[in-house]
């Protein structure tokens, strides 16, 4: 028994490192702008048939073939998420531009919409180019499960977490202690004052976009090896993601990672008790929070300005 609760526990800190991912890219457009990219999950998608996509051409095949673990070296995969995170850095930019810049400081919700319609459209062409049969991505690690003690652990899950970590202390590194994490957070306390102390809070803002897509992009990328690359496999993460967001506080980049990590333990334990119930806890889990401290566990009160 106890080999499964620590083989749950693995499991669950790489599937929470994704959703810690995805939740911390909600966190900084949600600062910056106080909207959310509704087709996160279509953006976590485009990341996972980019990276195959690119896996494939680097091994000579036709972006419609499937991969063999042959095609699949380390510097393959490293160069995969490279240009994944590029592409999905131009998607984010393409959002803002063309489906929340033009409702940003408008009253009512349309950006709601034009973000949902911008992941419809992402959804829509993977389906036209890839098919709706999801594609396998071997792990460029192999598949051979590591053993510590009797509990397994597949080399992909090692490697989700230790990318998915590496990248969230960067990322709470830039945000604290360099210039342009500073004006990220200055944006966030307020546009106008930040805009008078000389920052650009376009191009911030343009950055929170860009950065916010990459995450998700860098997120399928990571988890396609453990699920296969799916069209349809956006809508369950990213609101997983965002529940996570949600209990460890949505105006806390902290909190999102920690939000993360706890749902993943929380859906990963669960389950290995009973599967039927990991969604039911999670969102009874999150249901209480909203209930209990809306502003989530490391959260602040959100002012509404009179």
């Amino acid at each position: 028994m106890l080999d499964s609760i620590l083989q749950a526990v693995f499991s669950g800190l790489a599937l929470g490192s994704i959703y810690a991912l995805v939740a911390v890219g909600f966190n900084i457009t949600f600062n910056t702008t106080k909207t959310l990219n509704f087709g996160q999950g279509e953006f976590l998608v485009a990341g996972a048939f980019v990276a195959v996509s690119a896996l494939l051409l680097l091994a000579g095949k036709n972006i419609t073939d499937s991969l063999l673990p042959a095609d699949v070296s380390l510097w393959r995969y490293v160069l995969s998420l490279v240009g994944t995170m590029a592409v999905l850095a131009l998607l984010g930019l393409l959002l803002y531009y063309a489906a929340v810049r033009p409702f940003v400081g408008r009253g009512g919700m349309a950006w709601v919409m034009s973000t949902i319609g911008f992941g419809i459209i992402i959804q829509n062409t993977a389906l036209a180019i890839w098919g709706p049969a999801p594609l396998v991505m071997p792990s460029p690690l192999g598949s051979e499960v590591l053993r510590i003690g009797n509990a397994g652990v597949l080399p992909q899950e090692v490697l989700v977490l230790v990318c998915s970590v590496a990248v969230l202390l960067a990322l709470d590194y830039v945000m604290r202690h360099t210039r342009i994490g500073k004006a990220v957070r200055a944006v966030a306390q307020s546009g106008s004052a930040a805009t008078l102390m000389g920052i650009n809070v376009t191009a911030i803002v343009v950055l929170a976009f860009v950065i916010s897509s990459s995450l998700a992009g860098l997120a399928g990328l990571l988890i396609a090896p453990i699920t296969t690359a799916s069209v349809f496999m956006g809508m369950t993460l990213a609101l997983k993601a965002f529940s996570s967001a949600i209990l460890g506080g949505l105006t806390s980049p902290r909190g999102c990672m920690l939000g993360g990590f706890v749902l993943g333990l929380i859906e990963a334990l669960v389950g290995l008790w009973q599967a039927e119930m990991r969604e039911i806890s999670i969102f009874l889990l999150i249901i209480v929070v909203l209930v209990v401290r809306p502003q989530g566990l490391l959260g602040q009160k959100i002012v509404e300005k009179v």
